[in-house]
């Protein structure tokens, strides 16, 4: 398979570039040579067959050919709505999110939250966090990169939320429009997989820091539409319990395509 690289610019048949540094240097570590067919794509759907045209000591330049419609997104796009965890744990969730399939990625400061950014620091992480999440698609085959959005307080994020409306950008019109889930430990969240109840169109997952959302915050939520959901007997950590959710709706938006399919 050839090598695939995202490139942030529209592209086109017969169009030459210079590739981006970070791809420059990945052709050069595998050693492709001019000719080499690799795969780019622009984040807007689909990708590119496309040829090494030639290697220069710091440049890559390459030559776009061929449009290839694929598509490997979930019947259902996801938004993480997310307490930040601290250290470099963010890193990994945006990685193995992406993954996974997520649409977007909203980081949040909570009550509890131990990372605290400014705004020029919370607008270097977005980019640092984007540029993971294009690397990531790059390795799992995604042609459209999710959104990493700037951190913001999840008061300011619950107040600028709309109200629950079908996504104009719904893959699969056959499911059911939108979901608002809060993970939580309270004894009365419901179960997960009885939530569910099968896959949706768009759904949007809560999930608090280290610690986890403060009972004024979750009681915010609720108000914003927010169902508080249970993972289970377990406590997970701050950047295992959002990843644990996606994988489940992940797993029941296949099988309802594939059912839809076989139907």
């Amino acid at each position: 398979m050839p090598a695939r690289f995202h490139v942030a610019q529209a592209l086109r048949p017969g169009l030459p570039l210079d590739l981006p540094d970070s791809a420059a240097r990945h052709v050069q570590v595998l050693r492709l040579q001019p000719g080499a067919a690799i795969t780019l794509f622009d984040g807007s759907g689909g990708q590119w067959q496309a040829e090494v045209l030639a290697i220069g000591r710091k440049t890559v330049t390459a030559r776009v050919l061929v449009f290839d419609p694929q598509e490997r997104e979930l019947a259902t796009a996801v938004t993480l709505a997310v307490g930040m965890p601290a250290n470099e744990r963010m890193d990994g969730l945006v990685e193995k999110a992406t993954e996974l399939g997520v649409a977007a990625v909203q980081p949040l400061v909570c009550e509890r939250s131990v990372l605290r950014l400014g705004d020029e620091r919370a607008q270097r992480k977005a980019a640092h966090w984007q540029a993971i999440a294009a690397a990531a698609c790059e390795q799992s085959g995604r042609n459209r990169v999710p959104h990493i959005a700037a951190p913001l307080p999840l008061r300011a994020w619950l107040a600028a939320l709309q109200a629950p409306a079908p996504n104009l950008l719904n893959r699969q019109p056959w499911l059911p429009a939108q979901r608002r889930w809060m993970l939580s430990l309270a004894h009365d969240a419901l179960p997960l997989g009885r939530a569910l109840g099968g896959a949706v169109a768009t759904a949007t997952v809560l999930s608090g820091p280290e610690g986890g959302l403060s009972p004024d915050e979750a009681s915010a939520a609720q108000a914003a539409g927010f169902v508080p959901l249970s993972l289970g007997p377990r406590t997970l950590r701050a950047d295992t319990a959002p990843l644990a959710a996606l994988a489940c709706i992940a797993a029941l938006a296949g099988i309802a395509t594939l059912e839809k399919t076989a139907g």
